[in-house]
C-alpha cells in the first residue's frame, strides 16, 4: 500500500489533485471509499455482535440509511457542484460569509478529531484482542502504514485503497458465512429453521414507545434516514468522495449506491453473527467480544489471518480517510486552494500525529472518554445540517444569529442524551432548535436596529 501511494503520487499536481483527485474519480470507487470510511473495525465486530446478542432489528435503520443518501443526492448535491468547490464549507461562504465558513469548518475539524481518534482507540484494541499485539504496537503499526500511503498518494490512493479493503472486509464476512455453515452438525435448512425459530431473524420491531426505544420500527427508519441525510450531507469526511467524481450524475450514483450497500454489508454481517451464534451453542461473551473470539479461537490459520486483514482494513479505511479528509478542509477552507502539495502534505501529517496521538493518550479504561468520543458526531451533525438548510433559505441571516442557533443546536443534544430521548430523534430536534434561535436572535437583532434606527 505505501508502494502503492508513493505510484500514485506522481499524479499530483495540484492541491485540488491531492484532495478531489482531479475530479477524476469513477463513481463506484468513490462509492465503495464512502462504504470503507464509514465502516470501521467497530461496525465490523459490533454487527455480529448485535445478530449474536439479539436479531436482525439493525436493518431497520440501514433501511432509513438509502433513503437519508437520496434526500442528500435531491438537495445538496447539486449545490456542491456549483461554481466548483472544493470544500462544502465553501457552500456557507458563499451565502453567509467567511466566518460561518470557517466555524463550520472548525466544528466538522473538531468533530472528526475527537470521534476518529478515539475509535482509533477502540479499533486498536479489538486488534489487540485478535493478535494478542500490545495497544501501542497496534495504534502505531496501523497508524504508520496508514500514515504513509495517505500523504504520499493523497485521496486517489485513498479512494481506490479504501475500494480493495471493502471488498477485503465483506470477503471475511462471505468466508465467515460458509466456514460456520461447512462446519454445522446439521444442515443448511435446519439451521435456519432453527434461528427462524428463536426469532434470530426478526427485523421489524414494533411498538408505541418511539422516544424511547431507538429501534422500534418508525424511530429506527427515520433516524436512519436523518442521521444519514446529515452525515452524508454535511460532514466533509463523507461528501469529499463524490466531490472528488466526474459529475453530479456521478455522485449521486455514488452517494445512493453507498446506501445500497450498507444494507447488503449489514445483511452479510447479520447472517455471520447469526450462524456463529448457532455454532457456538448460544455462549455468553461479553458484548462485542463474540466475532473477535470467534475468529481468535475457532478459524484455521489461514482463514484467520484473512479475517485479520478485515480487521486491519477497516481500520486503515477509516484512519485515511480521516486524515486527508481533515487536512482538505484545513487547507480548503483556511488557507485557500492554491495552495502547495509541500503544505497540504505537511498538514496530513499534521493531523495523523493528532489522531494517533489521541489514540495513544487515552486507554481502554476512559470508559466515559471512549463514549463521548464515539458520540461526538451527534451532538453536531444536527447543527451543520440546520445551516446548510438555511442556506436555502432567502433570508440574509446575521453572523451572530446562525451562531447562536448552530450553538444551541449542540447544547439541546446533550440535554436530550440526558433526558432519556431515544438518539435517533437527536438531529430532527436539533435541526428544528437551530431554526428556530437563528429566527428568534435575527428577528430580535432586526428590531433592535430598526429601534435604534428609529
Amino acid at each position: 500500500m505505501a508502494g502503492y501511494g508513493i505510484w500514485q503520487s506522481r499524479f499530483n499536481k495540484s492541491s485540488e489533485d491531492y484532495f478531489l483527485a482531479g475530479r477524476n474519480l469513477p463513481w463506484i470507487a468513490a462509492m465503495f471509499s464512502i462504504v470503507a470510511t464509514e465502516t470501521s473495525v467497530l461496525t465490523f465486530i459490533s454487527v455480529p455482535g448485535l445478530a449474536y446478542r439479539q436479531d436482525w432489528f439493525f436493518l431497520q435503520l440501514a433501511l432509513g440509511y438509502i433513503f437519508g443518501r437520496i434526500l442528500v443526492s435531491i438537495f445538496l448535491l447539486p449545490a456542491y457542484f456549483t461554481g466548483g468547490i472544493s470544500s462544502i464549507y465553501e457552500v456557507l461562504g458563499a451565502r453567509f460569509g467567511p466566518a460561518i465558513q470557517k466555524t463550520a469548518s472548525g466544528v466538522f475539524l473538531v468533530t472528526r478529531v475527537l470521534a476518529d481518534g478515539i475509535r482509533f482507540l477502540a479499533v486498536a484494541v479489538i486488534v489487540q484482542i485478535i493478535t494478542g499485539w500490545s495497544l501501542a504496537g497496534a495504534i502505531l503499526l496501523i497508524g504508520i502504514i496508514t500514515v504513509i500511503y495517505t500523504i504520499l498518494g493523497g485521496i486517489r490512493t485513498v479512494v481506490w485503497v479504501d475500494s480493495f479493503q471493502f471488498i477485503l472486509y465483506l470477503a471475511g464476512g462471505l468466508i465467515t458465512i460458509i466456514f460456520v455453515i461447512a462446519n454445522l452438525d446439521i444442515g443448511i435448512g435446519q439451521a435456519f429453521t432453527q434461528l427462524s425459530t428463536a426469532g434470530k431473524f426478526q427485523i421489524v420491531h414494533w411498538g408505541w414507545n418511539l422516544f424511547q426505544e431507538p429501534y422500534l420500527f418508525i424511530s429506527a427508519v427515520v433516524g436512519g434516514i436523518l442521521l444519514s441525510f446529515a452525515s452524508h450531507g454535511v460532514d466533509y469526511l463523507m461528501v469529499q468522495r463524490v466531490l472528488g467524481t466526474r459529475s453530479l450524475s456521478a455522485a449521486r450514483k455514488a452517494m445512493v449506491g453507498s446506501g445500497v450497500f450498507v444494507f447488503i454489508q449489514f445483511f452479510i454481517f447479520l447472517l455471520a453473527g447469526s450462524l456463529i451464534y448457532l455454532f457456538l451453542e448460544g455462549a455468553n461473551f461479553t458484548a462485542d467480544r463474540e466475532f473477535p473470539t470467534f475468529i481468535a479461537n475457532y478459524l484455521p490459520v489461514g482463514l484467520r489471518g484473512l479475517l485479520l486483514a478485515g480487521v486491519l482494513s477497516s481500520a486503515m479505511s477509516t484512519l485515511s480517510s480521516s486524515i486527508n479528509s481533515l487536512a482538505s478542509s484545513t487547507i480548503m477552507d483556511w488557507f485557500g486552494k492554491s495552495t502547495s502539495i509541500k503544505l497540504s502534505r505537511y498538514a496530513s501529517l499534521f493531523w495523523a500525529a493528532v489522531l494517533i496521538g489521541i489514540a495513544m493518550i487515552f486507554d481502554e479504561g476512559d470508559n466515559a472518554i471512549v463514549v463521548v468520543g464515539l458520540q461526538i458526531a451527534s451532538f453536531t451533525y444536527g447543527g451543520l445540517l440546520g445551516l446548510f438548510l438555511l442556506s436555502k433559505m432567502k433570508r440574509r441571516f446575521t453572523s451572530v444569529s446562525l451562531i447562536s442557533g448552530l450553538l444551541a443546536s449542540f447544547m439541546i443534544v446533550f440535554v436530550l442524551k440526558a433526558s432519556g430521548l431515544a438518539w435517533t430523534w437527536f438531529i430532527l430536534i436539533a435541526v428544528s432548535a437551530n431554526f428556530i434561535i437563528t429566527y428568534g436572535v435575527d428577528l430580535t437583532i432586526n428590531a433592535i436596529r430598526s429601534t435604534r434606527a428609529g
